[in-house]
């Protein structure tokens, strides 16, 4: 896909900066998003077979209007809404070819305000379908965090942060759960439209000039999903480009939507002003019924049998929380593993004592208490690395399962080559002593 990083002159090197001051009025150039000629083919697809995910596909989005993506399941919303996000790892450069997920191919043009620039950081902000949130903290909690996080904080006083944070609060009304706990499946916290909200609002706080959401009604009540679209649709009117694709959506709700792209087994159906969708469908020989959502109606009308259409760009299973924040740009690979390191030593520090403490005194190690520290702090340090090396594969493999695979193989080559089952010296020197009991930690663990 043509995307080309764009250099500091042409993006701002401070984009995330200008968002911020956005939030105080900012007069701040909105942004034109255009695709061209959009295809999503997955090759090798069964016996083979080429599939096209999305087919040819060319629109354009504004500042100061919101749009929905909309088609039955399976028709490519999600993979549209993906690739124009430029999400998934894509591989970015110059040649006109984009790789997604592995084997899927993305080509095409996406254009910038008339450029091929990258959607980088502090330029756009996706809203996933699944509300990934911690459910220990206040509402207001979740988004210091995450406004100490993503805000230049350097550069920024106490007093400023603290305003964005509630301005966030009461641009998307939370106002009045801000101290309640989130909750999860066993602790009582906020409504689903609320947590909904509380998404869009992590997203927000850098003013993003184009927010891409995927499905963001979805498991919500009528009211609850025409509040969620009604704040988008502010959002929207305060000069920034919002898509979103949407599922089989209420009158009221709609309503809502200034510009509607309806697709259909990949391809472009209908593209234009939502409210003038009805009259097209009418110039083609299906009006829509008085008393019919005109949703419904659209849908009903290009429908069929979607069975051997792929819905969406390959998904992965990563690590909930961690995956959201790191696709929207958080932190890295490596910052996730220290900071969970750090806060969880104090668990790995009270767990290793205790266990030290019955063994060592169980099987009558060498009396002494110097002999029981090093048994403690050689305990410590070896679940402290398997634990850290546990969380670089969860942070990089695919899925849960293939983790839960590439963790336990870790884990048996070690135990293999740790003299559990055979004295080191009598290990095969190639391979398994040399390197690989040198490598491993529970090898000097033992010796200790």
């Amino acid at each position: 896909m043509e995307i080309e990083v764009a250099s500091k002159d042409e993006c701002g090197g401070d984009d995330m900066e200008k968002g911020v001051v956005g939030l105080s009025g900012g007069d701040e150039r909105g942004m034109y998003l255009v695709w061209e000629d959009l295809r999503v083919v997955v090759p090798n697809f069964g016996n083979g077979h080429t599939k096209r995910l999305i087919n040819g596909l060319t629109g354009f989005a504004e500042p100061g209007r919101i749009m929905a993506i909309m088609g039955p399941s399976g028709s490519g919303k999600s993979t549209l809404l993906h690739s124009l996000a430029a999400k998934r790892g894509t591989d970015i450069g110059s040649s006109n070819t984009g790789r997604l997920s592995g084997n899927v191919i993305m080509t095409g043009n996406v254009l910038l305000n008339g450029k091929k620039r990258s959607l980088h950081y502090g330029v756009a902000a996706y809203v996933t379908q699944e509300d990934i949130l911690l459910g220990s903290l206040t509402v207001r909690e979740t988004i210091t965090y995450s406004a100490h996080l993503r805000l230049p904080t350097k550069n920024m006083s106490k007093e400023k942060i603290n305003g964005i944070i509630e301005g966030t609060l009461t641009e998307m009304g939370l106002q009045d759960c801000a101290d309640h706990l989130i909750g999860n499946w066993h602790l009582r916290g906020i409504s689903g439209g609320e947590k909904k909200r509380l998404s869009i609002a992590l997203e927000i706080l850098t003013r993003p000039h184009l927010l891409f959401l995927d499905e963001p009604t979805s498991g919500l009540d009528s009211a609850s999903a025409f509040f969620v679209t009604q704040i988008l649709r502010n959002i929207a009117h305060d000069g920034r480009t919002v898509i979103s694709s949407i599922h089989q959506p209420s009158s009221e709700v709609f309503a809502l939507f200034d510009d509607l792209f309806l697709i259909s087994g990949g391809e472009t159906v209908y593209f234009g002003e939502a409210k003038m969708a009805v009259e097209f469908f009418a110039e083609v020989g299906y009006p829509c019924p008085s008393r019919r959502s005109p949703s419904d109606h659209f849908l009903r009308c290009i429908n069929s049998d979607f069975d051997n259409v792929t819905a969406s760009l390959i998904e992965s299973h990563r690590i909930p929380i961690f995956y959201k924040e790191r696709l929207n740009g958080h932190y890295g690979v490596g910052v996730y593993v220290i900071s969970n390191f750090i806060s969880s030593f104090p668990f790995l520090v009270a767990m290793s004592l205790s266990t030290a403490t019955i063994i060592y005194h169980m099987v009558k190690f060498r009396p002494g208490f110097s002999h029981f520290a090093y048994t403690c702090l050689d305990l410590v340090n070896s679940i402290a690395v398997v634990e850290s090396c546990m969380m670089v594969v969860a942070s990089l493999v695919p899925n849960f399962l293939m983790g839960l695979i590439t963790g336990a193989g870790i884990i048996g080559v070690m135990m293999m080559t740790a003299g559990f089952f055979r004295f080191l010296p009598d290990l095969p020197k190639p391979f398994w002593r040399y390197p690989m009991s040198y490598i491993n930690y529970m090898a000097w663990a033992l010796q200790v």
